[in-house]
Parts: structure tokens; C-alpha cells; sequence
């Protein structure tokens, strides 16, 4: 698919993930901010854990309200909100340091809570008979723009100001970025009230296949939630001695990874999807397999760069297939249960994998390696048996 064939709000869309893309240095930084001052990994777990408690109960209902209003309003909220929360950590200082960043994390957390309205705007806003072609546009442009930003900004953190001082001063920068992110929506991204959410005739709510795919939602959820970013900055910076630099390298990797996912997902043959995300499964078991070994810093900079291709290349039939089980007038609501169901299984995972990389730097990856070969068998054999329909 062409650029020039997609929708011009779908452009408007995709081209809005890739200008926010480079803030998200700031999921690496925050929490190697935290280790910087003084915080052990178990502690930053424990930290994150408490402030998922806090944020549990609201999720639903903010996808409830939101199915009543232009989604639109809620994603210049997501982006407010995170505006809020950099700031606040940026200015996190003196004996007041740990309830202001315990503040700002949970600001934060409140904008993940509306995340489920980018699924729900995206299932909107794409052509339905576009899904899988539509996704391999949306996930490959913020790679790009990651590709080119992470260096640079890993470098000037990583050897130029490599200090906790400097982390603030880049925590309020990309708060304030947030004004025109805001303004970007504003602008250009159309508004989505109730009435362009009308689901096609004949819909039918698959009750089957919606099981499958809350147990893959689990297994999926406590795979990466067992050994997030957390894990892999500590064992980086904190075992293998390297910096913020090398860990922005690994993400470079793991986005021209993706990026040559997105054109090899366009060449999977159609009714092949499920066996993709099977395949998508086992590669990325591969890659949480050579992890939990202790690899030096090459090989762990190619198998994340492996298990992203993974990710890539099976996203888009998953996300097709989800779209397809969810009614368009429901979808912020559906959305909003999936991600509290989520959010419930993986409340704890933080402390969990703190804990486990507290005894052994690698060891989150092997318990993240049984959710996904877990996972991986389950769709080959479904498919197999023919019983999810593409």
C-alpha cells in the first residue's frame, strides 16, 4: 500500500505517533534516573507496582465516558497529562524528591489510562478492509523517527551530561513538547463523536474467539510485563557497565528491526495471519531465551533487534483480528476492559520483576520465555484445528 493511497486523516494520525516518538526516550530515562539517585531495581519495581495499584479502578470508566464523547478530547488529555508528569519529575528535588515523583508517576499512569483511545480511534479512523496494510504504515513512521532521535539523544545523555541534572532539564523539555503535540491534534486530527461509530451490518460478537483472544491478551501481558525496560537498563548500565548510549542502541536496533518487520508483514499471504502470530511467538521466546543466558552487549543488541522484528511482523493480523471482534459504536469501552484486564494481571509484575533481577540480572527473561512459547503453541495449534476464521 502507498503512502498517497492512505486516507488523509489516517496520514494526519500516523504522522502525529511519529512527531511524539522521540519523547519516549523518556520511558529509558526515568526509571536509570531513579537507579542514578539512589534507588535499587527491587525498589524501582516496588515503586511502579504501587503506583499501577493506585491506577486500577479508573480505567474502565474513563473508556465508558469516552464512548460518549469525541475521542479526540481524550487524546490531547493523554498528552496534557504526560506534560504534567515530565515536568513534575524534572522538578523533583531535595527531601520532597520521592512524593513529587510518586506524584508525577501517577500523573502519568492516569494518561496510560486513556491509551485504549488510540485503538479505539485507529479502529475508527482506518479503512476496515485496510487493517493489516494500514498498521505496517502506522507502526514503521515513529521507527523512523526513533531510528534517527535515540542516538543522539543517547549520546548526550549517555557521555555528554550524563548527570541527574541533566536527566531533569530533559524530563521538562519534553513536558513542554507537549504543547504542541497538543496543538498538532488540535489541528489536524479529525474529531470522532458517536456518529462515525456505526458497526458495519451483519456484525456478529464472537465469543470464542474473544476467549482466545483475552488469553492471549494475558499470556502476552505478563511475557513483556515480567521483564520490562526495567530489567534491561539494569542489566545494561548496571551489569554489563555500559550507558544510556549502548541502551538507546539496542532501541535503534530493535527499530530497523521493525521497520524491515513492516514490509515483510506485507508479504504475508492472505489466511496466514495466526500461523504469523504463532511464528511472532517463538521468536520472541528465542530472543527471551538468549537473554536469560547473560549475553554480552552484541548479542543482546541483535536479539532485541530479533524479537522486534518479531513483534512487527505479526501485529498488524492481530490487530486486524481484534478489530474484527469489537462493534465500532462499543469500541472505546471494549478497548478501555481489554487494557483494566491487563492492567489487573500485570499489576503486580513490576515488584516481581524487580525482585527477580535483584537475584539474578537475567532471570525476569526466563520467566517471560515458558509465557511465550505458552502463547506460540496455543495459536499454531488453533489455527491448526481451524478454529479462529480470518
Amino acid at each position: 500500500m502507498r503512502w498517497s493511497e492512505i486516507p488523509r486523516e489516517a496520514r494526519a494520525y500516523m504522522l502525529y505517533h511519529t512527531l511524539i516518538a522521540p519523547g519516549l526516550i523518556v520511558w529509558i530515562l526515568f526509571p536509570l534516573y531513579m537507579m542514578k539517585v539512589g534507588y535499587s531495581v527491587l525498589e524501582v519495581g516496588a515503586f511502579f507496582t504501587a503506583v499501577n495499584i493506585v491506577a486500577i479502578p479508573l480505567t474502565y470508566l474513563f473508556g465508558r465516558l469516552f464512548n460518549r464523547w469525541d475521542i479526540k478530547k481524550g487524546l490531547i488529555a493523554i498528552d496534557i497529562l504526560d506534560g504534567i508528569a515530565y515536568v513534575l519529575y524534572g522538578l523533583a528535588r531535595g527531601a520532597m524528591a520521592p512524593l513529587v515523583l510518586f506524584v508525577g508517576r501517577t500523573v502519568e499512569k492516569l494518561s496510560t489510562i486513556l491509551y485504549p483511545l488510540y485503538r479505539a480511534y485507529e479502529q475508527i479512523i482506518y479503512p476496515e478492509d485496510k487493517y493489516e496494510e494500514i498498521f505496517a504504515w502506522h507502526l514503521r513512521l515513529p521507527e523512523i523517527a526513533r531510528l534517527i532521535t535515540f542516538p543522539i539523544l543517547g549520546y548526550i545523555f549517555g557521555y555528554l551530561y550524563p548527570g541527574a541534572e541533566s536527566y531533569r532539564w530533559a524530563f521538562i523539555f519534553f513536558g513542554l513538547f507537549s504543547a504542541v503535540t497538543v496543538a498538532y491534534i488540535w489541528r489536524f486530527l479529525p474529531s470522532v463523536g458517536r456518529e462515525e461509530r456505526i458497526t458495519p451490518e451483519g456484525f456478529t460478537f464472537k465469543v470464542g474467539e474473544f476467549k482466545v483472544l483475552l488469553a492471549f491478551e494475558a499470556l502476552l501481558t505478563l511475557a513483556w510485563a515480567l521483564a520490562p525496560e526495567l530489567v534491561l537498563i539494569n542489566y545494561v548500565v548496571f551489569v554489563l557497565h555500559k550507558t544510556v548510549f549502548e541502551v538507546t542502541l539496542i532501541a535503534c536496533a530493535s527499530s530497523l528491526a521493525s521497520i524491515i518487520g513492516t514490509y515483510a508483514s506485507e508479504r504475508v499471504p492472505k489466511g496466514r495471519g495466526f500461523q504469523v502470530i504463532g511464528l511472532g511467538m517463538f521468536i520472541n521466546a528465542f530472543y527471551a531465551l538468549v537473554m536469560a543466558l547473560s549475553p554480552p552487549f552484541w548479542l543482546a543488541l541483535a536479539v532485541y533487534a530479533l524479537g522486534d522484528f518479531g513483534n512487527t511482523l505479526w501485529f498488524p493480523f492481530y490487530r486486524s483480528w481484534q478489530f474484527s471482534l469489537i462493534p465500532k459504536e462499543r469500541a472505546s469501552e471494549f478497548h478501555a476492559a481489554i487494557s483494566s484486564y491487563n492492567r489487573l494481571i500485570g499489576l503486580g509484575t513490576p515488584f516481581i520483576a524487580g525482585a527477580l533481577a535483584s537475584v539474578h540480572a537475567t532471570l525476569p527473561y526466563a520467566a517471560s520465555l515458558g509465557l511465550f512459547l505458552m502463547a506460540g503453541a496455543m495459536f499454531w495449534r488453533l489455527a491448526k484445528r481451524g478454529f479462529i476464521q480470518e
